[in-house]
């Protein structure tokens, strides 16, 4: 089959878009940006021709992921949700879907004779001396949403948490001829549909099913442009600030009702999330703040008085410096020098620290700002502990990325000197093993690209976007780490520890 023209030139088969004014295909934004070009080519207005009036009127270039089918308009920077009186959008999509499900099976026959006569293959494994095929699922990139896919992999290798996801009680939103076929959002449906524990769900669902090989999130992605505006637009966008907003906003929906169902009264039901692991952001308590909720207590002492000043603040996640002094980039001939631990950014987190002029404490005894030192404690460990180095730092204009490497442990982590009480918690509380790891690959926020490593029924694997491959722990703990999943240790202390 030859390729089409445009691929010729540009050597690219990613995300190929369709033109549905002139049926060109050009690849996406987020590889060369030549469909992006052929929408400003189409916008040179015509210098030495009258202007008629449908020319005078703004022109509206629509293209077609070949790869999600999703719609996109240029001009308005937005998804096109609605079709024309004819439906030709959704013949178009039909039409396509058509093909891959011909190119599919065909690749399918393809792959399963190759297996018949291959007895070495890197998507099997030996089990029990049976082999098995990987069921990992990947996410298809909607444009830069490397980022998006990263987290979604990590929280869905999150058990706990993504189990009552999944047994939540489905909500149709289509019904009558459209039900049982493939969502796709009409502007009928209006936004009081919309709603991120479902698509959220929806998608946990279609992880580690083994049905195909790659999901496509449209349909969370587009929830996620409606409610979460910081995210619209085909920009990289940094995948800690993702999470932090979809564990808050899944957090919020999460208590109100839905479907008729009070969430509250589903989390009761759980007995694994009982009342007593309760931790409070902005309102009750959900499998969020169940999951991945802790307590700190912050110490500031008045260095000119004494007074001391304490308070509790719940969090999520717990965001660690690197310390400066492994911020330099080392030269080839300095490779043996010290190696950054995790243990040294949770160090630099909870030691002492004099605060600088710019953070100056309101003392309430001496009824003026004054020089204090600072202190953090863990109160309450999180079942899962979600840590997040900050690898990017403002210096004058320009967002840096610290790049060093740090070093972690992929079980055993002991969080016990941590702790504001550790006399009140067992041998084995403080014990965390590393479920999932986020990574960024490149120099800026702003560009570079997310995958993730996770850990799922004893088996390591790598998610990059649509492909998904097994690996081993050594190529896990050589991974320059930007979010780390620890989840609660289940079995005996291992010798691994930090």
């Amino acid at each position: 089959m030859q390729s089409p023209p445009h691929l010729a030139v540009c050597r690219s088969n990613k995300s190929p878009w369709v033109c549905l004014t002139c049926s060109s295909v050009h690849c996406g934004r987020y590889v060369n940006g030549h469909a992006k070009k052929h929408y400003e080519d189409a916008q040179v207005p015509l210098t030495n021709h009258k202007k008629s009036e449908k020319q005078d009127k703004v022109q509206h270039t629509v293209c077609m992921d070949c790869s999600s089918y999703s719609t996109y308009c240029y001009r308005c920077d937005d998804f096109v949700v609605n079709d024309t009186k004819l439906g030709l959008v959704q013949k178009v999509r039909e039409h396509l879907q058509n093909l891959e499900n011909s190119a599919f099976t065909a690749d399918r026959h393809k792959k399963r004779k190759l297996l018949e006569n291959s007895t070495l293959n890197s998507k099997l494994l030996k089990v029990n001396g049976s082999t098995t095929a990987i069921c990992a699922t990947g996410l298809r990139n909607l444009g830069n949403t490397c980022f998006m896919n990263a987290i979604l992999q990590s929280l869905s290798n999150i058990e706990q948490f993504c189990c009552y996801f999944k047994e939540l009680p489905a909500v149709e939103l289509r019904n009558g001829k459209t039900a049982g076929r493939r969502t796709y959002h009409t502007r009928s449906q209006g936004d009081n549909n919309v709603s991120l524990v479902e698509e959220f769900r929806k998608t946990l669902c279609a992880l580690w099913q083994g049905s195909q090989t790659a999901f496509s999130p449209e349909s969370l992605f587009y929830v996620v442009w409606k409610i979460m505006p910081n995210f619209r637009g085909y920009q990289q966008q940094d995948a800690h600030e993702f999470m932090r907003y979809l564990l808050d906003h899944l957090h919020l929906e999460l208590q109100g009702g839905f479907n008729g169902v009070s969430r509250s009264a589903i989390l009761q039901e759980n007995s694994t999330l009982s009342a007593s692991n309760k931790c409070c952001i902005n309102g009750a308590s959900t499998v969020v703040t169940a999951i991945f909720g802790g307590i700190l207590q912050n110490e500031v002492n008045c260095l000119i008085c004494g007074t001391e000043s304490r308070k509790f603040d719940p969090f999520l996640d717990l965001s660690l410096d690197i310390p400066s002094q492994f911020r330099s980039k080392r030269s080839k001939n300095q490779e043996n020098g010290p190696v950054c631990s995790l243990r040294d950014c949770l160090r630099s987190f909870t030691d002492l620290e004099e605060l600088d002029e710019t953070e100056l404490y309101m003392c309430h005894k001496c009824k003026k700002k004054q020089k204090s030192t600072k202190k953090f404690w863990i109160q309450k460990l999180p079942k899962v502990l979600c840590l997040h180095l900050k690898r990017f730092h403002w210096t004058a204009y320009l967002r840096n990325k610290v790049d060093t490497y740090v070093e972690f442990p992929l079980r055993g982590l002991d969080m016990k000197c941590y702790l504001l009480e550790p006399e009140n918690s067992g041998p084995e509380s403080c014990l965390y093993d590393l479920a999932a790891v986020v990574v960024h690959h490149g120099s800026g926020v702003g560009s570079g690209h997310y995958t993730a490593y996770a850990t799922h029924e004893g088996r390591w694997f790598h998610f990059n976007d649509s492909t998904v491959t097994l690996t081993d722990e050594e190529t896990v703990v050589k991974a320059k780490a930007y979010i780390l999943f620890y989840v609660e240790h289940q079995a005996k202390a291992g010798s691994d520890k930090l």
